[in-house]
């Protein structure tokens, strides 16, 4: 399968992006190896900062392998962004929609057709206060397991140093190194062939996201915690303590009642 022609928005969006990218940072870039020269495949990237999607791309357009990332639908409504996703062919996620399954689809499409997708399966950046990566939602396995296609993980560092999280001003002194290291294939086979049930999307994702974590140690020589933050778990602490404070306020307000009864 050939590789996806470059096109208009892609030189564009690399004749604006690549000087301030090669200006702001420093490159330390593994691995490029496994990234297969042909046949569809996906890649799946830690997410640490709002710049690390064109620090990555910029990695991936390197590599000769144009990437197709799945984004907010409401990106591509905005101006010339809109029309840059739309040109560069990158796929919508429309979240809690009847649409919602389009995204899943049209990665599908986009692997057997023999391009590459890039998967941030985290789905935002990481909520880790040490920004190891978190536990990963099941978008990269299901597309993995219905084509049965190569994943690529992918660990990268360095961007997060520049823009931290959340953050809205670059850290510009001194000059940051992105780090990448792209590892082999991970073996999925075990699950194909086999009924997609939740708890078997749950474990590939989980095989995914080990996968990443284990590039990432590499990149920055320390040990990932042995359980990966799951934000689903602080959500449902978060309304424990809401619920526990409604309770409380509730029987305070109750003995003021009657304190003002008597």
């Amino acid at each position: 399968m050939p590789r996806r022609r470059i096109g208009f928005w892609y030189r564009l969006a690399a004749v604006i992006a690549k000087p301030p990218l090669m200006v702001l940072i420093k490159r330390d870039w593994r691995g490029i190896e496994h990234i297969p020269t042909e046949g569809g495949f996906i890649t799946a990237v830690n997410h640490n900062s709002h710049i690390d999607p064109f620090a990555y791309a910029h990695f991936q357009y390197n590599t000769g392998r144009l990437p197709r990332f799945l984004a907010k639908s409401a990106l591509f409504k905005k101006g010339f962004v809109g029309a840059f996703m739309r040109g560069t062919g990158q796929i919508p996620v429309y979240r809690e929609t009847t649409d919602a399954l389009s995204a899943f689809r049209a990665a599908i499409d986009a692997v057997e057709r023999g391009e590459c997708v890039a998967f941030y399966p985290e789905g935002t950046i990481t909520r880790d206060p040490d920004q190891w990566p978190m536990t990963g939602k099941t978008g990269a396995a299901r597309v993995a397991l219905q084509t049965k296609c190569p994943v690529i993980p992918v660990a990268q560092w360095g961007a997060n140093e520049l823009l931290p999280p959340y953050a809205k001003k670059l850290n510009l002194r001194p000059r940051k190194t992105h780090r990448v290291l792209a590892g082999q294939p991970v073996d999925l086979s075990r699950f194909y062939d086999r009924e997609m049930t939740p708890d078997l999307l749950k474990e590939a994702t989980e095989v995914i996201m080990a996968a990443i974590t284990r590039q990432l140690e590499e990149i920055r020589g320390e040990k990932a915690p042995d359980t990966p933050y799951d934000p689903r778990q602080e959500r449902i602490e978060q309304r424990r303590r809401t619920a526990a404070q409604n309770r409380l306020a509730e029987q305070a307000k109750a003995e003021q009642e009657e304190g003002q009864g008597t």
